[in-house]
């Protein structure tokens, strides 16, 4: 096992790593920007290294400085949490190249799963079922105008490199998809320095199903169930729940078999999320690979009991899985929303401040995780969520009683927040009753609260 662990990240995800590590026994170092500098978490690891300043391009995105800072640290592993470069290959490659384990899954897999179009080209071979797409990647406005036409309009244009819904379109007709590869491929160079593309037939109100993998560096692969993702806006997540609503159970079954064989196909080790989307006859298309820990992992450690951010650490130490899949059930029903620091009222525009009044939700079954204390100062410059609700009860039907009695509870002043627009999700009755999708939030619930 490690015995000093450098946390490469920031806010909740480094307060959830700092943790894991104290509870395995493990020294933790944890790097900060000068935004960051009076963060309440710093405190809580042995060591914290300022890396540069406010703009994440000169502190967390810049790889030399984190290898440096590990260095400086004496660390012997880098954990990357979510987002900044933790789904980067070449920066996992990098730690190795400099003796520092990265924990999270070899390059060579992230690479295979990070292009879209190669991770959809491995899932057929894997005999995973994909959205029809075009035949690799669009070269020619003639190549795209042949594909839309063949499998009917609307189409969605996607970048290869993509993710959080940037580089991506839906076209419904040839002078939407002509102006849509343009800017498609504009957004995703500007976001990942790649601006190739891919078409794929358009599903008409889908629901998001991931399903959560657990590999060791063995050849042990796992999976732990699915979590329901659905409601979306923007392609950005509010709420997730496990287990999904609705599922038939063979459909389930096939959806999580599916992802274990893509992750062996790939030689993923590590924790990692296989997406898909569900159509209204409940069937599943794979869409991606999140080579990485997920911000809703604790939906799943709520209903499977297993702790995803120890167990990664684990792996990365080398060694092997503590579970087969028959250890894996889910107990009960998890449900997690998204806090954000931002104005639903006014297009979910970002709403950054001081926070004067933080009050917290509490009592028997409900969990938070963030790193935000009254007081707090939420930077303009990174993601705007600031903490992550969760209930897990023995039925849906008493998450949802949970859940309501929470959101009441929690009081935030100084900052808007998303909270309001989870309250009146939870009473919603489409959801109440499962009956929603991806594009539940901008076509029922946002004009239903204006009308």
């Amino acid at each position: 096992m490690f015995q000093k662990i450098l946390v490469a990240n920031r806010g909740e995800i480094a307060l959830r790593v700092i943790r894991a590590c104290r509870d395995l026994g493990i020294e933790v170092a944890v790097v900060y920007s000068e935004a960051d500098a009076d963060a309440p978490y710093l405190k809580l690891a042995d060591q914290a290294i300022c890396i540069g300043p406010a703009v994440a391009t000169e502190s967390y995105l810049k790889p030399p400085r984190i290898i440096a800072a590990a260095e400086v640290a004496n660390a012997e592993a880098i954990h990357p949490g979510y987002g900044f470069l933790s789904e980067n290959s070449n920066f996992a490659q990098m730690c190795r190249d400099n003796n520092f384990e990265f924990i999270g899954p070899p390059a060579e897999a992230m690479h295979r799963l990070g292009n879209k179009n190669q991770a959809k080209q491995l899932a057929k071979e894997a005999n995973v079922p994909t959205v029809p797409g075009s035949d690799g990647l669009i070269t020619s406005e003639q190549q795209a105008l042949a594909f839309a036409r063949a499998v009917g309009y609307p189409v969605l244009i996607k970048a290869a490199a993509g993710g959080g819904g940037r580089g991506m379109r839906v076209a419904r007709s040839d002078t939407a998809l002509l102006a849509g590869l343009t800017s498609a491929r504009a957004e995703a160079e500007a976001a990942f320095k790649d601006g190739s593309v891919y078409l794929e037939k358009y599903l008409d109100q889908p629901r998001h199903i991931e399903v959560q993998l657990l590999g060791d560096q063995h050849g042990n692969v796992i999976h732990l169930f699915e979590r329901d993702c659905s409601l979306q806006r923007r392609h950005q997540k509010l709420v997730e729940e496990s287990p999904a609503p609705n599922l038939p159970e063979k459909v389930r079954d096939a959806m999580c078999a599916a992802a274990v064989r893509l992750a062996r196909a790939a030689g993923y080790y590590s924790a990692g999320t296989c997406e898909f989307l569900v159509d209204r006859d409940d069937n599943f298309y794979f869409i991606e690979v999140n080579a990485r820990i997920q911000v809703e992992h604790p939906v799943t450690e709520l209903v499977t009991g297993v702790d995803l951010i120890r167990e990664q650490i684990r792996v990365a130490a080398g060694e092997r899985l503590r579970y087969r899949q028959d250890d894996i059930r889910q107990r009960g029903a998890a449900i997690e929303v998204r806090i954000n620091a931002e104005d639903p009222d006014h297009d979910f525009r970002p709403s950054p401040g001081v926070i004067r009044t933080w009050r917290p939700p509490g009592g028997p079954g409900v969990r938070l995780d963030t790193h935000v204390v009254a007081g707090y100062q939420v930077p303009p410059n990174y993601d705007s969520m600031v903490a992550k609700l969760l209930v897990h009860q023995p039925t849906r039907a008493e998450a949802f009683a949970v859940m309501r009695r929470a959101l009441r509870e929690f009081v935030v002043e100084g900052i808007h927040t998303t909270i309001p627009i989870h309250r009146r999700i939870f009473d919603t009755p489409e959801f109440v009753d499962g009956r929603v999708d991806t594009t539940f939030i901008e076509r029922v619930l946002l004009p239903r609260a204006k009308g």
